[in-house]
């Protein structure tokens, strides 16, 4: 070929060229035919390996970055959020509190059956897996994205992280985030840690987080106690929890019985339970409805009375408390408290007529029950229901306690050694003037004349019937007889706060009960009078745990509040109450019982405060308004002319008292009352020379103030006396006394006895005189008789 330039045909553009010679043998250099057609628009492998190569640069470059820009959270706020758990002394449930109802248990808190049952739903190789599974997240996608339903793809690491740190929303960033957490996580926790903490933050429907809580809202049950069927079907409701609900959404039953079963097949075939536990297994419905862990009825009151507890008494803080997860073990027996609405119900509420009567409106009730030999408190009444009044009426301290703290001016003149003013000894025997409107002798301040009720004048009387009747003139007397600072100081001893408001310049009418002692403050001081005089501080909780770790409580102490003498020399004069005085609606209890009424000031509130040997229990009925909260007469309430302490107080002592000891052995007052008790004294004195309280010396056994409690209040006392009922020769049990000689003694059981050698006395008059059941109700019994 010459290489001369080619002639250039002026009518064309330029020539084809001519194809290259072939190379000739030995040319290094060759030529590639050009790519035509459609091949010419696919990559050569040259460059498929130059993007995959930097593909897989980027993937890992991407991972390590990713792995090292994401870090584990600290943990999102609703995971993190606990109930705190109030539960009866046997266990039982009362209340949950909280925002979230998630009560976080240990892994090993959770039955077996119950950690393979959601194993077998949402992840069975999670133990031998990896942290994340890239197949089934790819695998996940593809059926999302095909219509065959919204699947995650995730382990059950993954979903915890989502839980614990991250929130819900579905977002590339979010599962990008939980994909980088979960790998860090499974190399910084074991598997058992995440499977707990996937446990406790999993939601389960009926607003219940975590096992523990979906435990007990459908089956009412700890997650210890589950089943394989159980947790078969709590395990379901992962994967739809609202709409798995067989009782809300009864339509969808078909669907989830074939979830539960597919649960159950997958625990067999994982070998976690066998073919024939499988093959006996029936689909558990849950339970229509369980205890409400609301704060609706008494629930609510529980729970704000507990946690006042915990922090009056430095076990744990306010903010320590409301950050949750405390399992709070309480004293209140399920029964008892049971019990105690019952009696309120029957014997107060159910008798109101609110849209006829609108002094119904005001009615209130407050009671509170005591074990004397533990302090520990095992009923409470607080109101009608939380959720419609919220002050609790057992711990409420702005009503006057009225006549139903006279016992504490009987227990301080006998604890004293006090003497009338015309210096003779103060015993059930001592005779007062009883006249209404009579002055107060010996008191140096501004003149004091109360008036009984109805006016009424008793002449002179002694101090157990004046305690029977209520009589106001003569413990207004006895209060100054005594001394008003000791009066008050044998109140705090028996367990009544010494910043209880009016006791401490209360004069003469602190015997009237101007003082606004609470309920449960009364009830802790008839506890200590039933317990001889020793004092227990009412004790509210029994345990408390956070996260399986028990909280200190505070060690149980008791002193001798006042003398047995004292304690005891009261109690036997308050059975007289019960069983001739104001009181004897009382005796529905069907035990011996000592007790005494009391009312507040017009009528406001009225009081019953008794115990038998085995329990001491306060009622008070009140009146308050229910839009300005101001205290109201309940003159008229029920139907009745007045209410009194001896009226609904009483009656619903009786029958409370009655079922709360159902079952257990009646048991006597075994009591020591005062040297000289039930001898005859010779009526008081004209002079009006006798010395002043001051001026009598006085020698005082024991008792300190140390406990807290607080009350308020306003003046003079009015009980209405219930009529008297002659003796029928029974005992409090019903069972007919034996008459066995011709003395004036009768036992505490009903037994008469011969009066001699039933009990002893020094001759300086300082020990005790035991009349130990022998003795004592029996001279009681014929003084009452005498007086009448």
């Amino acid at each position: 070929m010459s290489d001369e330039p080619q002639p250039r045909r002026p009518d064309q553009g330029w020539a084809p060229r001519e194809p290259q010679a072939a190379a000739a043998p030995g040319d290094k250099k060759g030529t590639r035919p050009p790519r035509t057609g459609w091949r010419r628009y696919l990559p050569t492998w040259r460059t498929v390996l130059a993007a995959a190569l930097v593909t897989a640069a980027l993937v890992v470059g991407g991972f390590f970055l990713g792995y090292h820009l994401v870090q584990i959270p600290a943990a999102n706020a609703l995971a993190t959020q606990q109930a705190n758990v109030y539960l009866y002394a046997d266990g039982s449930v009362i209340a949950r509190d909280g925002d979230v109802n998630r009560e976080n248990v240990t892994l090993g808190q959770i039955s077996e059956d119950a950690q393979h049952a959601i194993l077998a739903a949402e992840d069975r190789d999670f133990y031998t897996e990896s942290a994340v599974d890239p197949e089934a997240m790819i695998r996940a996608a593809w059926n999302t994205a095909t219509g065959k339903g919204k699947q995650s793809g995730s382990t059950i690491t993954q979903q915890y992280v989502k839980n614990y740190y991250l929130r819900q929303e579905q977002t590339v960033t979010r599962k990008v985030k939980e994909f980088f957490i979960a790998i860090k996580l499974d190399r910084n926790q074991s598997k058992d840690e995440i499977l707990e903490g996937y446990l406790n933050t999993s939601f389960f429907g009926r607003g219940a987080y975590g096992i523990q809580a979906a435990a007990h809202a459908y089956y009412d049950m700890d997650a210890s106690e589950l089943d394989a069927g159980r947790a078969a079907y709590l395990a379901s409701l992962l994967n739809a929890p609202s709409q798995y609900d067989v009782i809300t959404h009864p339509e969808n039953r078909q669907a989830v019985e074939n979830r539960w079963n597919y649960v159950l097949d997958g625990m067999v075939d994982e070998g976690w339970i066998s073919e024939g536990e499988r093959a006996g297994m029936k689909f558990p419905t849950p339970k229509e409805t369980t205890h409400s862990t609301g704060m609706s009825g008494q629930r609510g009151y529980i729970v704000d009375v507990v946690k006042q507890y915990l922090t009056e008494n430095d076990i744990v803080d306010e903010d320590t408390l409301d950050t949750g997860g405390y399992r709070i073990t309480t004293t209140l027996h399920k029964d008892k408290q049971d019990a105690f609405v019952d009696a309120v119900n029957d014997r107060l509420m159910d008798r109101l007529d609110q849209e006829n009567r609108k002094v119904d409106t005001y009615v209130r009730a407050g009671g509170a029950s005591i074990d004397p030999g533990t302090g520990k408190v095992v009923a409470m009444y607080n109101g009608i229901d939380y959720v419609k009044q919220y002050t609790p009426n057992a711990t409420r301290r702005d009503f006057q306690t009225g006549s139903s703290f006279k016992p504490f001016v009987l227990t301080a003149a006998v604890e004293n050694r006090s003497r009338t003013q015309d210096g003779r000894r103060i015993t059930p025997t001592t005779l007062y003037d009883g006249t209404s409107e009579r002055p107060v002798q010996g008191w140096p301040g501004a003149r004091y004349a109360p008036e009984n009720e109805d006016h009424r004048d008793y002449g002179d009387i002694t101090v157990r019937e004046a305690t029977d009747k209520s009589v106001n003139a003569v413990y207004a007397q006895m209060a100054v007889d005594v001394g008003p600072d000791e009066v008050r100081r044998t109140a705090i001893d028996l367990g009544l706060s010494e910043d209880t408001p009016s006791l401490d310049d209360a004069g003469p009418s602190i015997a009237l009960g101007v003082a606004t002692a609470s309920v449960l403050d009364m009830a802790e001081a008839y506890a200590t009078l039933a317990n001889h005089g020793e004092h227990s501080g009412a004790v509210l909780v029994e345990k408390i745990t956070r996260g399986g770790e028990n909280v200190e409580l505070p060690e149980r102490r008791t002193r001798q509040a006042v003398s047995r003498q004292a304690a005891d020399t009261t109690t036997a004069v308050l059975r007289g109450v019960v069983e001739n005085g104001t009181a004897t609606a009382a005796q529905t209890a069907g035990r011996p019982a000592a007790g005494k009424t009391g009312t507040a000031e017009e009528d406001t509130a009225a009081w019953f405060a008794g115990y038998t040997p085995d329990l001491a229990t306060v009622v008070a009925v009140m009146g308050q308004d229910p839009v300005t909260a101001g205290h109201k007469s309940l003159y008229g309430a029920m139907g009745l002319p007045r209410v009194n302490g001896g009226g609904a107080p009483a009656e619903i002592w009786g029958q409370y008292t009655r079922e709360a000891l159902e079952g257990r052995p009646v048991r006597a007052f075994d009591l020591r009352v005062q040297p000289g008790a039930w001898e005859s004294q010779p009526p008081p004195s004209d002079s009006t020379d006798s010395p002043s309280s001051s001026d009598r010396p006085t020698d005082r056994d024991s008792g300190t103030p140390d406990d807290e409690d607080t009350g308020s209040s306003t003046p003079d006392d009015t009980d209405e006396p219930a009529p008297e009922t002659p003796g029928d020769g029974r005992d409090d049990s019903g069972t007919t006394g034996t008459t066995t000689g011709g003395g004036d003694g009768t036992t505490d059981d009903g037994t008469e006895t011969g009066g001699g050698g039933t009990g002893s006395s020094d001759s300086n008059g300082d020990g005790d005189d035991r009349t130990g059941p022998a003795g004592l109700t029996g001279a009681l019994t014929q003084h009452t008789r005498r007086d009448e």
